[in-house]
């Protein structure tokens, strides 16, 4: 039964057995409730302000709005938001691109049960979680790989490179200051960048602000 104490995660996968099966299982646990099993990226946008889940098990490929737009949708929303993708891909690509998403973990779904336990609370606990499986597969190809900007980034970016406040990008983009806020210091960590005139310098050297796009 759902507590106060209880975690509130909310299930998004198009395959109903498999979003089901994951529900039977959480529901076994006595600090987690299962507030919702969507089955695509817009229905997950769409019910967040109703279901106020403490953490959203997302799914990669699936109709509509996918895995990975649906994260920095919700993510938008709701800063504090914790994301664990679920997915069968284990290739690198995969794996990094949804960590840039700003996704706090990955699992495998072909990990044991009790590994999507200790998944959700790893990230409730503030940590990333990789399964052994996405940790081995991502290894080889983190020897000085530049994590990539998301397409939201780069806009803010663009708009903190013309000289804009964190409230003026949050006007322009009609998101909050708090969220423009989260963008900068994941802009400036991706870039190893600590100032703003560093990020727009950088943004005048990748011909940023003559909108070619960030080079990376």
């Amino acid at each position: 039964m759902s507590s106060d104490t209880s975690i509130k995660v909310m299930i998004v996968d198009d395959h109903p057995m498999v979003a089901e099966g994951i529900e039977s299982i959480l529901e076994s646990y006595d600090d987690i409730t299962v507030v919702g099993t969507l089955s695509n990226g817009r229905e997950a946008v769409d019910q967040l302000p109703a279901l106020k889940p403490d953490v959203v098990l997302m799914d990669l490929n699936m109709p509509e709005i996918g895995g990975l737009t649906a994260t920095e949708m919700l993510l938008e929303m709701d800063p504090d938001l914790r994301v664990l993708i679920l997915s069968m891909h284990d290739s690198p690509e995969y794996i990094s691109t949804a960590l840039s998403h700003g996704a706090m973990g990955y699992v495998l779904k072909d990990v044991p049960t009790e590994e999507i336990k200790t998944a959700i609370d790893a990230v409730m606990g503030g940590k990333k979680y990789l399964c052994t499986g996405a940790k081995g597969s991502l290894e080889p190809s983190e020897t000085g790989a530049r994590e990539p900007l998301t397409s939201r980034e780069q806009t803010v970016l663009l708009q903190l490179a013309q000289g804009k406040s964190n409230k003026e990008v949050a006007n322009e983009l009609n998101i909050s200051v708090r969220t423009v806020e989260t963008h900068r210091k994941n802009i400036k960590r991706k870039l190893g960048i600590s100032s703003t005139a560093g990020l727009t310098r950088y943004a005048m050297e990748h011909g940023v602000l003559q909108g070619t796009g960030v080079g990376l």
